[in-house]
């Protein structure tokens, strides 16, 4: 391709940001106005100009994104010359430098790469060889913490010497980390070894401690690449200027609207700061989108608007205005996952979508189970994007092997699933013998473990004894699961097994998950037990986990779909598109997370809102509710502030006139802040102690008799939402009612237990 037909291909602002190669430059590209067209023809335009593709450097942080622009380039200049570039992600372009250099840094040519699991098997042996309790020093979060520190340049030596960082290793009762770095560091040494992050640490040395090494590199790449710059953490930017300080011929290329990774250590600076950094900066804004429709652009621009860090811009979409942002309001969330299945459903069957064109977007992984469960009762197929579903999850499959272990204490499966964890030292050996010995003696494994020595078990006396409490705990909790309601008695049997504890201990992103995970699991049996109960249905522990098992088995239906709806948290997000996207949710101190809005971080929190309109093509659905289950009990809502933030000229709006809410939830207002009731640092308390059943919400009026009902009467429920009586049987305490709710389905109420208000 000519110079001039390659340059034919873009808009104005493309085409300047391609043409600038004699200063820094950094691309602005908001949503979907095509950043990688801009690497890929500016990469093209500089061989065209004469550079040889092996001095052009381009980095990039995936290598999805490296193989599109490299065979995007092939396109244009050929195959042959676009395999000379140095493309790839960081870690790969950095390994392949430091194998050039190993000698300088004590290293050999050969050295290997360690991965996560083995950085976290090196760094556990290490912990027993130092008598270090393992259950506080857990492997995975020391990893994490090296980890960190190696990506902000500290060293072992340095580490011990930075305050803040000790002060949070002493708070969180692991002051000895320093210590464990500096081990763990001198044995991928001695074995010749590196991980991920001494990749970064390790050229960031090089590149400073040895100058002629710094410069050969400058002189080796005339010109340097970055793509989503936003997204650099602290020594990926100090690598980026050793390399281009004295020539500072570099263009990066990112949006600072679309920084959501502060949690894996991206510091929005870096992009916020280059015109700083970098004297005589050109700034290019690429502000046409090619993706949205003008509707959902405008909106997008309007929410982000109100951050004060930021480099401005004014995206506009190159597409028609396009239908209006529907905000779906819900009483529960239960209703918001039948609004959303309806609205999928019209999609699908009256506006010609398929089911892969669909997403639904949510802040936290646990917010999954509801939808889930709502589109395995439809029968919709559905994937979750690089994550399991709900009940695939570790931590809820433990907590519900426990739960099966009290309502059949002879299922095999869930008693190895649990029976050492959290441990109790019942090894793999006295497991073994126990099964061995049920098999022979034609029993179950807990009636081996209730009497070890009636079958002969060769185990000492202390290993009988954990056994025996151990049989004690399942078999006490057993008496109980035909009499006490589902949810008090899990509670209690997650709490005394150990495993509530076990899994909040922690206080890092993956441990929050898990545990949020499991605080849903246990929120989602009182909401079973709340429906059920004025269903007038039975609401103990087997009944819930004969649903569970009836809709995992429904899931294997649904899993071979060639087009599923797709869902994952806005982060896993980043870079998809989609016709139409569900963001659900949308509730203060859940987006914007609770967290988030303690430690001052809402700007960010916009930042992935801002991510999350912008995957939109044609429509976007904007859903949160008015109540939602959370630590066993019912508790109201209010919007999310950023549906506030939305320009109105772009929305329309079921929004519903309840009398079962305050009238504050509808205020347009931004909302007050909460009262912190816990330190900031601290999770949040899980599983609290869950009563009976009893509904949290009071009518506005008093409950009807049957008699004053009628078929057609219409009724508001706080979780069914707005129905229609259909039919009334039965006399005195045993009236129901069958009532057809507009979302929510058909629901049989049993009378003396519904809480609803006749609709005027």
């Amino acid at each position: 391709m000519t110079q001039d037909n390659l340059l034919d291909q873009l808009n104005d602002s493309q085409r300047e940001a391609v043409l600038c190669c004699d200063a820094p430059s950094l691309v602005i590209a908001g949503a979907g106005s095509g950043k990688t067209r801009v690497l890929t023809y500016k990469i093209a335009y500089l061989m065209q100009q004469g550079m040889e593709p092996w001095s052009i450097l381009a980095l990039t942080f995936t290598n999805k994104a490296a193989k599109e622009m490299r065979e995007r380039i092939g396109k244009l200049v050929g195959e042959s010359e676009a395999a000379m570039l140095w493309m790839g992600t960081f870690h790969s372009i950095f390994y392949r430098i430091l194998l050039f250099e190993s000698d300088k840094i004590g290293y050999s040519s050969h050295f290997t790469i360690y991965d996560d699991h083995d950085s976290v098997s090196l760094i556990k042996n290490i912990i027993k060889e130092m008598g270090l309790d393992e259950k506080v020093y857990r492997p995975g979060v020391v990893a994490h913490r090296i980890g960190e520190a190696k990506n902000e340049l500290i060293r072992p030596s340095q580490y011990v010497q930075d305050r803040q960082i000790m002060r949070r290793d002493q708070a969180s009762h692991m002051s000895r980390i320093h210590e464990i770095y500096q081990i763990y560091q001198n044995r991928l040494h001695q074995a010749d070894a590196m991980d991920f992050d001494d990749l970064l640490l390790y050229t960031y040395v090089l590149l400073k401690e040895y100058p002629e090494i710094c410069r050969k590199y400058e002189d080796k790449f005339q010109y340097v690449l970055v793509d989503e710059y936003q997204d650099t953490n602290y020594a990926q930017h100090q690598i980026i200027w050793l390399l281009t300080q004295h020539r500072q011929q570099v263009c990066v290329v990112g949006d600072d609207a679309q920084s959501i990774y502060s949690f894996r250590g991206a510091r929005i600076d870096n992009i916020l700061t280059f015109q700083q950094m970098y004297q005589g900066t050109r700034l290019f804004k690429l502000e046409q989108n090619y993706r949205s429709t003008q509707t959902i652009v405008a909106a997008a621009n309007s929410v982000i608007h109100h951050n004060q860090r930021q480099i401005h811009k004014d995206v506009r979409s190159m597409k028609d205005e396009g239908e209006l942002i529907e905000v779906c309001e819900a009483y529960s969330d239960k209703e918001e996952a039948a609004i959303v299945a309806r609205k999928i459903y019209e999609l699908v069957h009256n506006k010609g979508y398929a089911y892969g064109d669909i997403t639904i977007l949510y802040r936290t992984n646990d917010q999954s189970r509801i939808f889930e469960e709502e589109f395995l009762r439809r029968k919709y197929p559905y994937r979750i994007y690089g994550g399991q579903s709900f009940y695939q999850r570790k931590e809820v499959k433990d907590a519900l092997a426990y739960l099966r272990l009290a309502v059949n204490p002879r299922d095999e499966e869930a008693l190895r699933r649990v029976i050492n964890y959290p441990t109790r030292g019942i090894g793999k050996t006295t497991l073994d013998k126990v099964f061995q010995a049920a098999t022979e003696y034609q029993v179950s494994p807990i009636q081996v473990i209730e009497n070890p020595m009636q079958y002969a078990l060769s185990v000492n006396a202390a290993t009988q004894d954990r056994l025996q409490r151990f049989a004690q705990f399942v078999m006490d909790f057993h008496a109980l699961v035909s009499t006490e309601q589902a949810n008090t008695l899990a509670v209690r049997m997650l709490r005394e097994s150990g495993l509530s504890a076990e899994i909040n201990t922690g206080r890092e992103p993956e441990d929050r998950e898990r545990q949020a995970n499991l605080q849903e699991l246990v929120d989602s049996i009182s909401s079973f037990v709340a429906d059920r109960t004025e269903e007038g249905q039975s609401v103990l522990l087997g009944d819930f986990l004969q649903m569970v098992s009836l809709l995992t088995d429904q899931d294997r239906d649904v899993s071979d779909e060639t087009s599923p709806i797709t869902l994952m948290t806005i982060h896993a997000a980043k870079g998809l598109e989609f016709r139409a996207v569900f963001v659900v949710g949308l509730e203060e101190n859940l987006f914007p997370s609770e967290m988030a809005a303690d430690e001052g971080n809402i700007e960010e929190e916009r930042r992935l809102f801002y991510v999350a309109i912008t995957r939109a093509i044609e429509r976007l659905y904007l859903t949160w509710s008015h109540s939602r289950m959370r630590f066993g009990r019912f508790e109201n809502n209010q919007r999310s502030r950023f549906l506030s933030e939305i320009d109105g000229r772009y929305l329309t709006s079921n929004k519903k006139q309840s009398s079962l809410f305050f009238g504050s939830q509808h205020r347009e207002s931004q909302p007050r802040p909460m009262q912190r009731t816990t330190p900031v640092a601290e999770p949040r308390p899980m599983l609290r102690p869950v009563k009976a059943y009893q509904s949290s919400y009071t009518s506005a009026t008093p409950l009807p008799q049957g008699s004053q009902l009628s078929v057609g009467t219409c009724i508001e429920h706080p979780r069914f939402g707005i129905g229609t009586i259909m039919a009334l049987e039965g006399t005195g305490l045993d009236t129901k009612a069958t009532v057809d709710f507009e979302n929510a389905g058909r629901k049989q109420l049993l009378l003396r237990f519904a809480k609803f208000t006749i609709k005027k």
